[in-house]
C-alpha cells in the first residue's frame, strides 16, 4: 500500500491507493495547521489513520505540498502556508515513519499523475498548469519530471507578466497568477461588475463585493451571456502564459487543473483561441493540445504516491 498526501494551503487530503492509483481505496482530510510540528504530526497522525482504514501497512509515503521544495524534501518557503520555512520534512517524516518518504512541490506531483494515468497519458513533453488560488505548474520534458538544478522548477505562476501591475502577496509586480488564477478571475468579475457589466453574476453575489468564484460558476450554468465577455478577458491573460510556456518548453499537451477547469468548455475554448494567438509562428508548427486535467483534485496525492513508490524501487 502507498500513502499520497496533498498539503494545501487550507487542506490536508491523504490518499491510500493500491495497484491502481487512479481508484484510491481510503482518503482523509484534515486542515492545513500554520505551524511546524502540527504539519508534521498532521501527516504522521494521517498515515497511522490510513492504515487503520485499510488494515494493511503503507509501505512508502509521497507528500505533495505546495511552496518551494527542494531536492532534499526539505519545504524552503510556501506563500500559502505562512511561517512554515525550511522545514526538513523528508528527513523528520523517514526518522518517525521508518519508511521511504518522498517530498515535492504540489503541482509537480499532479504532473506526474496527469502524465502517468491522466490526461497526459501517451506523451512525454506534458506540462501541467493547475488554476486554483493561484497557478502551480509542473513539466515532464521527455518523459522526465524536470526538477530544475535545486528542486524549484515550476513556479510559472511567479514569472512577471506586467512589471507595471500590481503587487503581489509575495512582493513581486505583476506576475502571471496575479490576474490568471481563480484569484484574478474574482477580483476581474469584480470589476466588470462595477462597471455595470456582469449583473448575472451581481444577483447572484448581493454585491460586488460579495462575489465569488461559485457565482461565476452558477452563472457560466445557466446559460447567461454577460459572463462571456468576463471569461473572454480572463482567458486572454492565461493564453499570454500559456504562450510563453510553449515558446520555451515546446510541450505536446498542456493539462489544465485546479478548481477553474470546472467552468467547462467556454472557458477552455477560450484559452484555446487565445494561446493560439500569441504562440509564435502558430500557423507553421503543430499546436500544443490544451485538454482539461481528468484526476480533479486527487491529482497531487496520486502523484506524490506515484513517485513514492518510483523512489522505493530505485
Amino acid at each position: 500500500m502507498r500513502c499520497g498526501i496533498d498539503i494545501g494551503g487550507t487542506k490536508v487530503l491523504g490518499l491510500a491507493v493500491d495497484a491502481d492509483p487512479v481508484e484510491p481505496v481510503a482518503h482523509r482530510l484534515a486542515p492545513t495547521i500554520y505551524e511546524a510540528d502540527s504539519l508534521i504530526d498532521t501527516i504522521i497522525k494521517m498515515v497511522s489513520d490510513l492504515e487503520n482504514d485499510t488494515c494493511a501497512r503503507i509501505e512508502v509515503v509521497g507528500v505533495g505540498i505546495a511552496g518551494i521544495v527542494d531536492r532534499s524534501g526539505t519545504l524552503r518557503y510556501s506563500p500559502n502556508i505562512p511561517g512554515v520555512v525550511d522545514l526538513p520534512i523528508r528527513d523528520i517524516l523517514g526518522e518517525v515513519l521508518g519508511r521511504p518518504v518522498m517530498v515535492e512541490n504540489d503541482a509537480a506531483s499532479a504532473t506526474w499523475a496527469e502524465h502517468r494515468c491522466g490526461a497526459g497519458v501517451g506523451s512525454d513533453n506534458v506540462a501541467f498548469v493547475g488554476l486554483g488560488t493561484g497557478i502551480g505548474t509542473g513539466f515532464v520534458l521527455d518523459g522526465v519530471l524536470h526538477r530544475g538544478w535545486h528542486g524549484f522548477s515550476g513556479e510559472s505562476g511567479h514569472m512577471i507578466i506586467d512589471k507595471t501591475g500590481p503587487t503581489h502577496i509575495t512582493g513581486a509586480g505583476g506576475p502571471w497568477e496575479l490576474t490568471a488564477s481563480g484569484t484574478g478571475l474574482t477580483h476581474l468579475a469584480r470589476r466588470f461588475a462595477a462597471e455595470g457589466r456582469l449583473a448575472s453574476v451581481l444577483e447572484l453575489a448581493g454585491s460586488v463585493d460579495e462575489i465569488h468564484g461559485r457565482h461565476i460558476q452558477e452563472s457560466v450554468d445557466s446559460g447567461a451571456t454577460d459572463v462571456v465577455a468576463l471569461l473572454e478577458e480572463f482567458a486572454r491573460d492565461v493564453g499570454i502564459g500559456l504562450a510563453n510556456l510553449i515558446h520555451i518548453l515546446d510541450p505536446e499537451i498542456i493539462v489544465i487543473g485546479g478548481g477553474l477547469v470546472d467552468l467547462g468548455r467556454p472557458l477552455l475554448d477560450a484559452i484555446r483561441c487565445h494561446t493560439a494567438s500569441f504562440v509564435l509562428g502558430g500557423e507553421h508548427r503543430p499546436a500544443a493540445e490544451i485538454r482539461p486535467a481528468r484526476l480533479g483534485s486527487r491529482s497531487a496525492a496520486i502523484g506524490a504516491a506515484l513517485l513514492a513508490a518510483d523512489l522505493a524501487a530505485t
